[in-house]
């Protein structure tokens, strides 16, 4: 009999979703290189009339949340990033025929990750992504933001739609 471990036909789906994550992840940390090895602490490119490129750290949550806190909400953070990554490894590990849902996790899971190396390494998230119409800005974020809103956003449709269906 053979025995089933990590390489097993039923962790397939499970393995391809951590890649999909780690895909998020080395693209998060490659365009945070880039930008951190071209442009100085407040520095910017502009592209256009509504895109340019900032380098800013923001050792808050998104929207500079809990940004001025002492040293303290650093470890909050990556102990919240932590707890999240593991849980969200299980569900992809349970869950792994859902195509839907994983797509969703994976992305979260991706962007979670790459803004917890930033914690890890720099003690705050690099954001370099400005966009803006005339003078209002929203403000800056980076791939890894972007992962965690498009996941979250189908994951919300995902739900949406399984609760439709059970009607």
């Amino acid at each position: 009999m053979a025995k089933k471990g990590f390489q097993s036909s039923q962790n397939k789906p499970f393995q391809r979703w951590l890649g999909l994550s780690i895909v998020v992840i080395i693209l998060d940390q490659l365009s945070k290189l880039i930008v951190l090895k071209t442009l100085p602490l407040h520095g910017s490119v502009r592209f256009n009339d509504f895109f340019n490129w900032v380098l800013v750290f923001n050792p808050g949550a998104a929207f500079s949340f809990l940004a001025d806190g002492a040293a303290w909400q650093k470890w909050f953070f990556i102990g919240i990033g932590l707890i999240a990554t593991a849980v969200m490894i299980w569900l992809l590990f349970r869950h792994g025929k859902q195509t839907m849902f994983c797509f969703s996790i994976s992305m979260i899971l991706g962007g979670a990750v790459g803004n917890l190396i930033d914690r890890f390494t720099h003690g705050a998230v690099v954001d370099f992504i400005d966009i803006y119409y005339r003078h209002y800005h929203w403000p800056a974020f980076n791939l890894a933001d972007s992962a965690i809103t498009l996941g979250t956003f189908l994951l919300i449709l995902d739900e949406l739609r399984r609760v439709i269906k059970q009607r």
